[in-house]
């Protein structure tokens, strides 16, 4: 597979609303002009998902408009219990009206419900996530409040076409924030602590055909003293031109070609909870993935359908950067995902 950097700042679409760049980059400085778009709000999906991890808990945030309904959620991830909570709420047609920030580099977006709050704070500096979040545990309530610090020098934005026209996949994964916070869930304090905390922010924006499966894997921590991690995956659309596969040390992207999941099989089907073994085609990343649980759900609503597994659990394996440097590491956590969409 090729990898195309790209390296120059443009627009994305042209007149006809189709993508005019296609492949990766270290730095998002592109031009989200969907004005042109031609395919109507109803079809554009756009979320902010924020994943903000510790050794022995962690907490997603996502507000999302996907045109025909904007999306809500919180999930509370115990890695101690192997357990996990996730409540979401959807508001019906809102056609993009969420008003999510066209780029990464500021701009803020909130999402309020009968029974929630969440406001994403960017000041192009840093970044400030509050909320709460009504009977999320029972009739406990959870609240959090959670500062990002600066982001690392490089993250990977992909720029990906569909094998349909006006069909897109614009994305950015940063990995390996600093954070910093806490958020309580009835009178239990859990608290990111600086240096021992990171976050992740997916950000997607898009027009999507109507089924696909994607899958994604993510870790942000630390090896070697410094910040380590990486973003996998693929599904996402037609990848030709460049995969979105990178490693991440100290602040610093590290790109290589397709990578397996090895997801096991039981019975002729996903076994999730079963040891997962990823392998890269140029041996830049071999690893196994050790399953604590499986934060699975489907919707299914006949022509809207979503089944997912977000499987959380420990990464153990070697990364080869740019350079031929070896990283080790062993029992970080982290997630893999498979997810089957009808939207």
């Amino acid at each position: 597979m090729s990898q195309k950097e790209i390296t120059k700042a443009g627009p994305l679409f042209d007149d006809n609303g189709d993508l005019i760049l296609k492949g990766y980059a270290k730095h998002n400085f592109f031009d989200y002009n969907k004005e042109k778009l031609k395919t109507g709000a109803l079809k554009l999906k756009e979320w902010d998902y924020y994943y903000i991890g510790s050794g022995n808990f962690g907490l997603a945030l996502t507000i999302a408009d996907n045109g025909y309904m904007a999306l809500l959620s919180v999930s509370f991830l115990d890695f101690i219990h192997k357990s996990e909570i996730t409540k979401s709420e959807m508001k019906w047609f809102t056609a993009g009206k969420t008003n999510l920030p066209r780029t990464t580099k500021s701009g803020d977006v909130s999402l309020q419900t009968k029974s929630a709050y969440l406001i994403f704070k960017n000041s192009g500096k840093g970044r400030l996530l509050k909320g709460y979040y009504e009977n999320f545990r029972g009739k406990d309530k959870l609240e959090f409040e959670i500062k990002l610090g600066e982001e690392p020098d490089e993250s990977i934005t992909m720029l990906t076409p569909f094998n349909k026209p006006k069909h897109f996949y614009y994305n950015q994964k940063i990995n390996c924030i600093p954070a910093v916070g806490s958020f309580r869930i009835g009178g239990d304090i859990y608290r990111f602590e600086e240096g021992l905390s990171s976050g992740t922010l997916d950000w997607g924006r898009g027009v999507w055909t109507y089924k696909n499966t994607w899958y994604w894997g993510s870790l942000s921590t630390r090896a070697h003293g410094v910040p380590f991690g990486f973003n996998i995956g693929y599904g996402f659309g037609d990848t030709s031109a460049a995969s979105e596969n990178v490693i991440f040390y100290d602040g610093k992207a590290h790109k290589f070609n397709n990578i397996d999941f090895g997801i096991p099989q039981k019975d002729g089907t996903d076994d999730f909870l079963g040891v997962w073994h990823f392998k890269s085609d140029d041996g830049r990343l071999d690893m196994t993935f050790t399953p604590l649980f499986d934060r699975a759900s489907d919707t299914n609503a006949v022509i809207i359908r979503s089944n997912q597994h977000q499987v959380f659990g420990s990464y153990s394996g070697t990364a080869i950067l740019d350079d031929g440097r070896r990283i080790e590491f062993k029992n970080k956590i982290g997630f893999a995902e498979k997810v089957y969409n009808k939207w």
